[in-house]
């Protein structure tokens, strides 16, 4: 009898992020299966009780249950969101020692399972524990994959939707490079619709460069800002992390800007940082290299400096 081919998705770590991104796809239906797998065996059972409690409300059943590493070999897709959180006050940089030890850990123990899927990476800095997490599975660099700055671009769509009063799906932005404090928008390529974001603004007559910036600034701040307040981000990036799931799952060849591993691109090598690339079934079908200007490349550039730098304090 042929074996039905399930879509199972293993989530390492249940902490708000985990738990954002497992309760936003039961509420898509994006898989049929979706293991927890934690540390603290106890809360991952807690959690996944906590979820099938409203499977009557989703819109299709979802099989879900707190395991171990032994149940990622039959994953299509792991997603690690396990790690140090980031504090207040603190750098997404200065966790990397930390959550790069933590990491080798699970890696190994994932593949120790025989996994041969897709890995997708939210823990911060999330770059570098992309480029940690290739590096240890030894998977093609095609497969493993950070959400990179999905969230960060949707929060400049997001801002600047607000600002125009445009639905922020017509909205197309991208902010590229570092997740962190490094990142840049890519004004130069910015539509809403089908219109150049700079003639949608010589219309309006009422925002000029420095306005611009002042909305960049909240973006790549936002993370600061909602962690000073509640302590910690975690709703938005779970959505981001549906997005980059249903994009694979569905080999749907979407467009994002998620972190992926440069082999000459934008002239630089051997780094993963976030860029738009092309997503299906079997995760990055190509980078998309989009035109720069001059002072957009040379802000990739010193972004890409500060991740190396940081990456050759770890050994890498």
């Amino acid at each position: 009898m042929h074996e039905e081919k399930i879509k199972r998705v293993a989530i390492i770590g249940t902490g708000a992020v985990g738990c954002s991104y497992a309760y936003s796809m039961i509420n898509q239906g994006v898989a049929e299966e979706l293991v927890l797998i934690d540390v603290n065996d106890a809360k991952a059972e807690g959690e996944a009780m906590d979820l099938n409690h409203g499977m009557p409300f989703a819109p299709s059943p979802v099989k879900v249950w707190n395991g171990n590493y032994s149940d990622c070999e039959k994953a299509d897709l792991v997603v690690i969101t396990a790690g140090l959180a980031q504090k207040p006050g603190e750098t997404r940089l200065e966790l990397v020692e930390k959550n790069t030890k933590i990491f080798k850990q699970i890696v190994q123990s994932i593949m120790a399972s025989h996994f041969n899927g897709i890995f997708l990476v939210a823990t911060n800095p999330v770059d570098i524990l992309t480029y940690v997490t290739w590096k240890e599975s030894g998977l093609p660099k095609e497969r493993v994959i950070g959400s990179g700055t999905v969230l960060d671009s949707a929060r400049l769509r997001f801002a600047i939707g607000q600002y125009l009063n445009v639905d922020t799906r017509n909205v197309h932005a991208a902010i590229i490079g570092e997740h962190g404090d490094t990142e840049l928008p890519v004004w130069s390529h910015v539509t809403i619709g089908i219109e150049p974001l700079e003639t949608v603004l010589e219309k309006r007559n009422d925002c000029n460069q420095e306005c611009l910036e002042e909305i960049f600034i909240s973006v790549r701040d936002a993370a600061y800002q909602i962690i000073g307040r509640k302590g910690a981000t975690f709703y938005g990036i779970g959505m981001s992390l549906v997005r980059i799931t249903k994009a694979i799952l569905n080999n749907e060849n979407s467009i994002l800007t998620v972190s992926v591993h440069l082999n000459g691109e934008y002239g630089h090598r051997d780094i993963y940082i976030g860029v738009p690339a092309v997503i299906n079934r079997n995760g990055i079908r190509e980078l998309i290299e989009i035109d720069l200007n001059q002072k957009e490349q040379e802000q990739f550039n010193y972004s890409v400096a500060v991740l190396k730098e940081t990456m050759n304090s770890i050994g890498y």
